[in-house]
C-alpha cells in the first residue's frame, strides 16, 4: 500500500512530462527587474532635510508672492457696469421689452475717469456676469469641422436647434455658441477726439490659423425670426472674424471677461472719457450683467491678487512648520530609525524600551 501510494504521487515516475513542465514554468525568470533590484532613488527623510526644505520652499515663495503682488498693484483697472444706466427711465420696469423692440435707440452715453496714468496698450474688455457658457448643450452646440474647412459647409449635426434654415440650407457658422454672438459696441473719445480701437491680436493665433478657415464665409447667419447676437460680414472668412473667434472660445465659469479691442494710446491721469454704447445684447432675459473695463497689464498679466497671495501663504507656512520642527528636533529629539515607535512594538503604557 505505501509502494502503490508513493508511486501515485505528484512527483513520482509516473508523473506526466507536461506537469512537470507546467510546474517549472511557475517560476520566473530572473531578471534585475522581475527581482526588484534595479538602481532607485530612496531618500532618507532626516529632519535636517525636512527643515531645509521648508526653508528653501519658504524662501523662494515668499519673494515671488511679493513681487506678484507689486505687479498687480500697479496694474490700472477701471470697471462700469452698464446694463441699468443705459435703459431709459421710461424702461426700467420693462428692461426686457426695451432690449427686445428694435424702433428703439439703443445707444447710451457715460463717462469714465481715469484715476491713474494708463500706459499703452490700454486693453477693453466686456464682463458677462450669470452667463453660463459652460453649459453642457451649449458648449456642444457647434460644429468645428465646419469651421475649418468649406467642404464641411452641410456639417451641422451636432448644430441644433441652430443648424439649418427653414428650407433646409445650412447655416454658417451653425450653433448656439456662434448664434449668441455679444454684439455691443463701445466708442472712446476725449475731449471731442475720437480713440481708435485696434482688434489686431486679440485672439489666439492658433485659433486663426487651425480653427477657423481662410475659405469659409458666413452664409445664412442670423437669418432668422430670432436672432441671438451679433451678426457677421458675409464678405469676411471667419479666419478674420476676430469677435467671433474670441467669442467661441467658451469660459469655464459663469463671470467672465473677453478682450474686446485694445487702445494704443496712453490715457492720461484724471482724464475723462466720453465711452459711447450700444446696448443691445439681452442679459435682461437671465438676470445677467453687462460691465464694460479698461485696463493695463504688467508682466503677469492683469489685476489679480490672488496668485501672490497663494505665494505669500505657501511660503509662510512653510517657514512656520521649519521653525516648529526645529523647536521639536532641540527640544524633543529621538533617535534616528528608533523601532520601539514601530505600531507592533508599542504597548498601553507606551513605547517599549
Amino acid at each position: 500500500m505505501i509502494g502503490e501510494a508513493t508511486s501515485s504521487g505528484g512527483g513520482g515516475k509516473d508523473a506526466s512530462p507536461a506537469a512537470v513542465s507546467a510546474k517549472k514554468n511557475k517560476k520566473p525568470n530572473y531578471s534585475r527587474f522581475t527581482q526588484q533590484e534595479l538602481p532607485a532613488c530612496k531618500p532618507i527623510l532626516t529632519p535636517g532635510w525636512v527643515i531645509t526644505s521648508f526653508i528653501v520652499v519658504g524662501v523662494v515663495f515668499i519673494p515671488i508672492g511679493l513681487a506678484s503682488l507689486y505687479a498687480s498693484e500697479h496694474v490700472v483697472e477701471i470697471v462700469e457696469r452698464y446694463d441699468k444706466d443705459c435703459i431709459p427711465p421710461d424702461y426700467r420696469n420693462n428692461s426686457l421689452h426695451y432690449i427686445q423692440t428694435s424702433e428703439i435707440n439703443k445707444t447710451c452715453t457715460m463717462t469714465i475717469n481715469v484715476p491713474k496714468h494708463m500706459k499703452s496698450p490700454v486693453f477693453i474688455y466686456y464682463e458677462l456676469d450669470n452667463f453660463y457658457q459652460n453649459h453642457r448643450r451649449y458648449v456642444k452646440s457647434r460644429s468645428d469641422k465646419q469651421l475649418r474647412s468649406k467642404a464641411s459647409e452641410g456639417v451641422t449635426e451636432t448644430c441644433k436647434p441652430e443648424a439649418v434654415t427653414s428650407n433646409g440650407q445650412p447655416i454658417v457658422p451653425c450653433g448656439l455658441v456662434a448664434w449668441s454672438l455679444f454684439n455691443d459696441t463701445y466708442r472712446f473719445s476725449v475731449k471731442k477726439e475720437v480713440l481708435d480701437i485696434s482688434k489686431k491680436n486679440i485672439a489666439w493665433k492658433s485659433d486663426q490659423e487651425h480653427k477657423f478657415g481662410s475659405d469659409v464665409y458666413p452664409k445664412n447667419f442670423q437669418s432668422g425670426s430670432l436672432i441671438g447676437g451679433g451678426k457677421l460680414n458675409p464678405s469676411i472668412p471667419l479666419s478674420e472674424q476676430v469677435d467671433l473667434i474670441v467669442w467661441m472660445r467658451t469660459a469655464a465659469l459663469p463671470n467672465f471677461r473677453k478682450l474686446y479691442g485694445k487702445i494704443e494710446k496712453d490715457l492720461q491721469a484724471n482724464t475723462t472719457i466720453t465711452v459711447t454704447i450700444e446696448n443691445n445684447y439681452n442679459t435682461y432675459s437671465f438676470g445677467g450683467k453687462k460691465k464694460l473695463v479698461l485696463s493695463t497689464t504688467s508682466w503677469i498679466g492683469g489685476k489679480n491678487s490672488f496668485l501672490g497671495r497663494a505665494y505669500i501663504a505657501i511660503g509662510g507656512l512653510c517657514l512656520f512648520l521649519a521653525v516648529c520642527f526645529v523647536f521639536v528636533y532641540v527640544f524633543k529629539p529621538r533617535p534616528l530609525g528608533d523601532p520601539s515607535y514601530l505600531s507592533w512594538n508599542r504597548n498601553p503604557s507606551g513605547p517599549t524600551n
